[in-house]
């Protein structure tokens, strides 16, 4: 039989590792203070360095005052003479280097408080970098919503705190080596006892830091909705609907209830922490009045001197206020890790990179191919689109007809490799999608989908957003206004190109929603070398007459592109040279409006019923 061993070591082995692991990031957010700003980071350091051994220096030297006005009042007793000399010098001294720690301190605080406004910009910096390369799934998913969420909110702060807390720890460390050594002269058994005593105020304060944490991840979706309430109650783009559907009151009870449930959760851990955090601080207390009476037994049988006495007492109070801010250091250290796991779990966040390289296609007269397409969302658990199947040579027009959910934008967002498909293949100019360069392929696109982008900037802008290589060309604005017939009333506004909308900023002007569309779809144009144009229903708010003119118009324009349309309104889906009719993800119909018409199926009897309401 083999013998029994004890499963404690390998416990504590293990307790070790993961306590030593939550560190990981120490050395990262040094690296990162370091590469923000080295002279700010060098001069935190070597500050760092005076503030930890000036305090026993005054310590010191105020013994020396002590016994040095000790000295002069016997002297004084016995002769009626004293040299009040030794003990100005000494007061003398103290004052310069009080002095100095004060202005060590007061730039500690700058350092701090420069290196915070630098690195929470870095930070949110690359943030915001690592956003610009994820994927479309990744901000359609809610767990990866959660993960950003964290990032932003806590750990953008953290690493300065990090930092601080690791000189800190240093500083006092320092402190607390220069204490010992004075502190060793009167017995090792009070540096021993100094260093034990706030052990058990350390271990509740780590222990309460990760429950913290734990606390702080769990609730994640929580905190979100919150955030997501507050923009609903507080934005007017929602503002209409919140009045006029009396949803305010609804929401504000929803959103209370939230902090509610919140605030019980942090109520609970902050009595438990600040519980045990004060009954284990009296050990602390107890051991520092148990101090006093040794010091204060010491002197009266004259084992030490007065200044001696008082140099003790001193260190003792501030070394034991070393060991605290130590303890606390580590402690917040432990937490401030923690906190950075959801920023670099979030800029570690796998993005397959692109292996296209593809300038041009292998047909180049071939134009778009569709082949046994298929594909399914991510979490979803039915397919989105089956089997897929067509072919868009270039100079043809296609309109896509279905119901909402049938599939027909999935498709344009495989086509512009938002998503990739998980079966068959996508060819442009007869090459598949997947060996295009990414920005030679956007530059070949230009989609308008129905929940374009209304950005909060100049009219200009908002045209030009639709090419960044031209985003302030006042040229390239007049000419994609024009093709996208909006310069009629960009010209009636206030400042034309100039002009600021949304509300979100002073002077602020908002458009109807057909001024809006015809907006992005000058921004449609700004992409002179775009030959497959795209129209994701982006004409719903203007009434059928001006979509169909819109929609020849753009057609005209194609020239020899290629043009997607996705309407509801057959009178301009009838326009385009195909038609696909997809249901469930899967194309039922497939030809010219003639031949669907005289195919008698799906399209003909939606177009029937459609045209019936014109009548």
């Amino acid at each position: 039989m083999p013998p029994h061993h004890s499963a404690e070591p390998a416990e504590s082995t293990e307790l070790t590792r993961s306590f030593l692991g939550v560190f990981r990031y120490s050395g990262r957010a040094l690296e990162l203070v370091w590469s923000t700003s080295r002279p700010l980071t060098i001069a935190l350091a070597l500050l760092t360095l005076v503030a930890g051994l000036l305090p026993a220096g005054v310590a010191y030297v105020g013994a020396h005052i002590v016994d040095a006005v000790v000295n002069a009042s016997k002297a004084w007793t016995a002769s009626g003479r004293a040299s009040l000399r030794p003990v100005f010098e000494w007061v003398a001294l103290e004052g310069v280097l009080v002095a100095a720690l004060a202005g060590a301190q007061r730039g500690l605080s700058m350092c701090q408080s420069l290196l915070r406004a630098q690195l929470g910009q870095r930070v949110n910096v690359m943030i915001l970098e690592k956003a610009l390369t994820l994927q479309l799934a990744h901000f359609e998913d809610s767990e990866f919503y959660d993960k950003l969420t964290r990032a932003r909110r806590e750990a953008s702060s953290r690493p300065l705190s990090l930092v601080t807390r690791t000189f800190g720890l240093g500083q006092n460390a320092i402190s607390l080596l220069s204490y010992g050594s004075l502190l060793l002269q009167f017995s090792p058994w009070a540096v021993a006892v100094l260093l034990l005593a706030g052990l058990p105020a350390f271990f509740a304060e780590t222990k309460f830091s990760g429950d913290a944490f734990r606390l702080f991840r769990w609730r994640s979706p929580e905190t979100r909705m919150q955030l997501y309430l507050e923009t609903v109650l507080a934005r007017e783009d929602h503002a209409k609907e919140v009045k006029l559907f009396g949803l305010g009151p609804l929401l504000l009870g929803r959103y209370r209830g939230i902090f509610d449930k919140l605030y019980r959760d942090d109520r609970d851990l902050t009595v438990r922490r600040e519980s045990w955090g004060f009954g284990l601080g009296l050990l602390g207390t107890l051991t520092l009045y148990g101090a006093y009476a040794w010091i204060a037994a010491s002197t009266v049988v004259a084992r030490i001197t007065l200044g001696q006495m008082t140099m003790y007492l001193m260190l003792f109070r501030q070394g034991q206020s070393a060991v605290s801010a130590m303890l606390s250091a580590i402690g917040g250290m432990y937490e401030d890790n923690l906190y950075l796991s959801t920023l670099y779990e979030y800029l570690e966040t796998p993005v397959p990179p692109s292996p296209g390289i593809a300038q041009r296609g292998a047909k180049p007269d071939d134009g778009i191919r569709f082949e046994h397409v298929g594909f399914t969302y991510p979490g979803a658990g039915e397919p989105t689109l089956h089997d897929i199947n067509l072919h868009i040579r270039p100079g043809e027009s296609l309109a896509l007809v279905g119901q909402n959910g049938s599939g027909k934008t999935t498709l344009i967002k495989l086509l512009t490799r938002l998503y990739t498909p998980d079966s068959g293949r996508i060819l442009l100019d007869g090459t598949d999608l997947r060996e295009w360069d990414d920005a030679t392929l956007l530059q070949r696109i230009g989609v308008i989908f129905q929940d374009f982008a209304r950005y909060q900037m100049r009219v200009g802008e908002n045209v030009g957003a639709g090419d960044v290589r031209h985003f302030e060309d006042a040229t390239r604005w007049r000419e994609a206004a024009d093709k996208g017939m909006a310069s009629e009333f960009i010209d009636s506004l206030p400042a034309g190109f100039e002009t600021q909308l949304g509300k979100w900023f002073n002077d602020g002007r908002e458009l109807s929603g057909g001024q809006w569309q015809k907006i992005a779809l000058a921004r449609a144009f700004m992409r002179s070398r775009a030959d497959i144009l795209v129209l994701d229903e982006p004409t719903a708010a203007m009434d059928a007459q001006a979509e169909a003119t819109i929609f020849e118009h753009f057609r005209e324009l194609a020239g020899n592109r290629i043009a997607i349309l996705i309407s509801h309104r057959f009178s301009t889906v009838r326009m385009a040279d195909q038609i696909i009719v997809i249901q469930d993800g899967r194309i039922v119909e497939h030809g010219s409006h003639e031949q669907l018409m005289a195919l008698g199926g799906h399209y003909a009897h939606l177009f029937s019923l459609q045209a019936q309401g014109y009548r």
